[in-house]
């Protein structure tokens, strides 16, 4: 079984940056594939960002690249996800998730087996 805890979360202006971080335990870190996915009010969970096991692949949902990164920290069990020039369609609650490494990435929330509470982002404009 693996623990997710996400931190980071707060209000920011629009165009502002927040780093959002997922702290795992209880299970071998290396072995999972991560991602981030966020809920807005009203809709469906959806992909944000995905990084590789080994840290070396990394993949963003079209509408946050070039604003959000994804890395990881094996050594730490942590992944963290910048986020630069946020916008007013980017608020929603930011979920941290684990899935068995695999060679092709996903982007679909039932091919993850654990998750974290989420972390509130909110953005004003």
């Amino acid at each position: 079984q693996v623990q997710l805890v996400e931190s980071g979360g707060g209000l920011v202006q629009a165009g502002g940056s927040l780093r959002l971080s997922c702290a795992a335990s209880g299970g071998t870190f290396s072995s999972y594939d991560m991602a981030w996915f966020r809920q807005a009010p009203g809709k469906e969970r959806e992909f944000v960002a995905a990084v590789a096991w080994s840290g070396d692949r990394t993949y963003l949902e079209e509408s946050v690249k070039g604003r959000f990164t994804i890395s990881r920290d094996n050594a730490k069990n942590m992944v963290y996800l910048q986020m630069n020039s946020l916008k007013p369609q980017d608020p929603a609650v930011y979920y941290c998730a684990a899935a068995m490494r695999r060679t092709y990435y996903r982007a679909l929330k039932r091919e993850y087996d654990y998750w974290g509470q989420g972390t509130q982002v909110t953005v004003s404009s």
